[in-house]
């Protein structure tokens, strides 16, 4: 199996760390999200041109569609409970996720700062005190205290279809409540190497602005947390959005404790994916490769070697990454999870193996 990882390697199969003490990536050259340090900028009235509409004198009321009443619906549900957060001259975008004023917004909206000034779409202006941050999905949670407060649903992240409709709320620069629509373009997307979790991508408009904003079902649920935008070489409609079940447990913990703590095995896997599969020979057509070993940390101290392949955890099935990164997040620093797999057992043979991890906190690791 170890040679396997040197000839995955030459093909550019990149290892995905997970637990290795590497915050999230925004330093994509072609990546924009909102600059990371917040700072947008206002539409100018210079740059809207302007219009003249004339109405038939015979109009009639319009008639709609399904997908309009869908949109039309969500967004008169949702849009109150987004809200625009501002910080020393910058602006993103937030969703208010419970009555008692906690909102959830980008990591990178609220910077460093320890307060920022919250406007709901009433116009009604709050202050907001940063509960925490969690960087490695890029999440933070804001406090405020304004009495009962509209919220939005919160749905579930790990039940999307590629191909589903994905409507974005957000406050492109600084045009508050703007709409966009599109679908769920691909699910568990790795925009950088060392992410903690798979992005959902869509082709809903994303731009600077739109940062901390809700990515919605056609039932009005958040399932993601609009937080950057890939541009370059002509490319469009690549938007990311942090899956609302990971942002959902960095936002307990964060307004609990104001920290986030992983529990984590000390691997880098990559999905087994049918090239692999067909170029490699491999015994599986699925589970997950262990490309990398950190020394020292639960997994290594369980036995678990690189070239080896999970195929259960827990007794789940772990098909690729995606499903491992799921059963970790239903984990504590503590828990001890059973891991079954294979691994080369001499003569291009593969045996079976199992073995019992004891997960640590990610901040153990340092």
């Amino acid at each position: 199996m170890e040679r396997l990882i040197t000839r995955l390697a030459t093909v550019g199969i990149a290892a995905l760390a997970l637990g290795t003490g590497v915050g999230f990536g925004l330093g994509c050259a072609d990546r924009i999200a909102d600059n990371r340090n917040g700072t947008e900028q206002r539409a100018r009235s210079s740059d809207l041109a302007p219009a003249v509409f004339a109405q038939s004198a015979d109009a009639a009321a319009p008639v709609r569609d399904a997908e309009e009443q869908t949109t039309i619906r969500v967004v008169r549900q949702v849009s109150p409970a987004v809200v625009t957060v501002a910080r020393d001259g910058g602006l993103g975008t937030g969703v208010i996720i419970d009555k008692d004023g906690l909102i959830l917004t980008n990591a990178h909206v609220v910077g460093e700062a320890r307060q920022v000034q919250i406007k709901l779409k009433n116009a009604q202006t709050l202050t907001g005190r940063v509960l925490g941050t969690d960087r490695d999905i890029d999440i933070a949670v804001v406090k405020v205290e304004g009495g009962s407060l509209p919220t939005a649903p919160l749905g579930d992240s790990d039940v999307l279809n590629v191909g589903q409709k994905a409507i974005a709320i957000g406050n492109p620069l600084g045009l508050e409540q703007t709409v966009t629509t599109g679908v769920v373009s691909a699910i568990n997307r790795k925009i950088s190497p060392n992410d903690v979790a798979g992005f959902i991508q869509t082709d809903a408009t994303i731009n600077p602005g739109n940062s901390g904003g809700p990515l919605l079902n056609s039932a009005g649920q958040v399932i993601g947390i609009n937080t950057a935008v890939l541009r370059g070489n002509g490319a469009e409609g690549l938007g990311f959005a942090v899956p609302i079940n990971d942002a959902r447990e960095s936002a307990q913990q964060l307004a609990k404790t104001g920290r986030v703590e992983r529990a984590i095995m000390g691997i880098g896997p990559v999905s087994i994916t049918p090239q692999a599969v067909q170029q490699f020979g491999l015994p599986i057509q699925q589970g997950v490769i262990v490309m990398e070993i950190t020394r020292g940390l639960p997994a290594d101290r369980a036995g678990i070697r690189p070239g080896d392949i999970i195929t259960k955890l827990d007794g789940k099935t772990v098909g690729g990454v995606g499903d491992l990164l799921r059963t970790l997040r239903g984990k504590a620093p503590g828990d001890t999870v059973s891991v079954s797999g294979i691994r080369e057992g001499g003569r291009g043979r593969a045996v079976p193996f199992t073995a019992s991890v004891s997960l640590i906190a990610q901040s153990q690791e340092q």
